[in-house]
């Protein structure tokens, strides 16, 4: 059965008439878990009596007409890296099998406050990182969803819910969203509040995997405009409504590291979509006409070993206190191997490393001047047969590394199954981007502007 995505946005008309209510969507919902997640495995757990009590608390606002935002009623996952004050946050280790703190983070505490509807906890891969959990792809069962925020895709993928909140260092919100075939946002660096969240890298960034383009700015927004960014940094800005259509002058494309690697239906997919914008009046550039794009394309060809040695050094703490004052047995062989790396590096080693991340974010923020954003593959091909690795992140760590706003559109696909064109940013102008990303759709994907 083909996974079908739901919109909790384009319900809201019926709910103000009256004719439809939260708490009827909510079952759907449900509906489709009992369905489909003995196969798709995409929750730890769930807390439905609560779920339920909140979309009939909605319910009765939305009779009121008093709505306290344009998510409020809509269900939503919650990646098991976060904490939630009545589930517990597991973080997709034995070390912390029913772990409680009793409270929310901040972004799950925004959530509620907009009058979301909290479902339950999805599933992560091992400290949202590398080792995979229990969760398959709902496109085929035998194919990996991706990760580190693999349960969130998976679930917003087949219908379980219209949203889902993800994490990425690497490329765990893209990567997965664009192999279960859903829309997937990385905000600029320290654009939602991580507070309670277990992802504590400096190029870790709170985001959403959503079934709508405008689901995806909207959830993310009202977020927030609740708690804010992480310390010291902007937050994301901008309407709370979905960014109007900008149509773009000219677009960047970017091969990355991956272009090598990408298989040949890949390419030809994404060269359609880039001749249909062309066509559109949209101008494309490539490394071939403009020094500063080969200067970027240099600059991120290796910003997958970068970033490893990065995440290394800062995996430190924690990894050695559950290795020293926990239980060593429960950190899987590569949770080990990188503290041992860690335990292996300078401060100094670390700080060069800094100066390099710096340099390539320089470099790639000279385009600014000339380009309203890039794109380009969001993976090399559809998801991978397997469930024991999460797929070749190459395409998506470029986007980490510079800390700029990405989406992931599944507007492409490879062998009949989906694959994600990658839209890449520029730094707190993540508005910008979504105006960029409404404009492509309503060129390359009408049928697909959903809200």
């Amino acid at each position: 059965m083909k996974p079908v995505r739901i919109s909790y946005l384009a319900a809201q008309n019926a709910f103000a008439a009256g004719t439809d209510t939260p708490s009827d969507f909510l079952e759907r919902c449900l509906a489709t878990l009992a369905e489909r997640e003995p196969t798709v495995g995409a929750f730890v757990t769930t807390n439905l009596p609560a779920a339920r009590t909140a979309a009939a608390q909605s319910t009765e606002r939305w009779r009121a007409g008093k709505p306290l935002s344009a998510i409020d009623g809509m269900p939503v996952g919650i990646k098991d890296i976060m904490e939630t004050a009545d589930m517990p946050t597991g973080q997709g280790s034995p070390l912390f099998t029913d772990w409680r703190t009793h409270r929310d983070a901040a972004a799950v505490a925004a959530l509620r406050e907009a009058g979301a509807v909290i479902v339950g906890k999805t599933v992560t891969t091992e400290f949202a990182a590398t080792v995979p959990g229990k969760t398959s792809n709902p496109w085929d069962a035998a194919r990996t969803p991706g990760g580190s925020s693999s349960g969130s895709a998976a679930a917003v993928g087949c219908g379980m819910v219209p949203a889902a909140l993800g994490t990425q260092v690497i490329g765990s919100i893209l990567r997965p969203a664009s192999y279960c075939g859903c829309y997937g946002f990385k905000p600029s660096l320290g654009g939602i509040n991580r507070g309670g969240s277990y992802d504590g890298m400096s190029q870790s960034c709170s985001g959403v995997l959503a079934s709508t383009l405008d689901e995806a700015w909207i959830v993310a927004r009202a977020i927030s405009a609740r708690v804010g960014g992480d310390p010291g940094q902007l937050g994301l800005s901008g309407p709370m409504d979905m960014p109007a259509a900008q149509k773009p002058k000219a677009i960047a494309f970017l091969e990355t590291a991956g272009w090598s690697v990408a298989i040949k239906e890949s390419k030809s997919y994404l060269q359609a979509v880039l001749a249909k914008l062309k066509a559109a009046g949209i101008e494309i550039v490539d490394r071939h006409r403009d020094p500063d794009i080969e200067a970027v394309e240099k600059a991120i060809f290796d910003v997958t070993t970068l970033s490893r040695k990065i995440n290394a050094w800062e995996s430190r703490w924690p990894l050695n206190t559950y290795s020293r004052d926990m239980n060593r047995d429960g950190l899987s062989k590569v949770m080990q191997d990188r503290l041992v790396e860690a335990e292996g590096m300078t401060l100094e080693e670390n700080q060069a490393n800094l100066r390099e991340r710096q340099a390539v974010r320089d470099i790639y923020a000279k385009l600014a001047a000339k380009y309203d954003a890039c794109v380009t593959l969001t993976a090399p091909g559809p998801a991978p047969m397997g469930l024991a690795a999460t797929g070749n992140p190459i395409f998506v760590v470029p986007g980490s590394l510079l800390g700029v706003p990405a989406l992931t559109l599944p507007y492409l696909e490879a062998s009949s199954l989906p694959l994600g064109m990658q839209l890449l940013g520029f730094l707190n102008a993540d508005a910008a981007l979504f105006g960029v990303a409404a404009s492509i759709r309503a060129i390359i994907a009408p049928a697909r502007a959903e809200a």
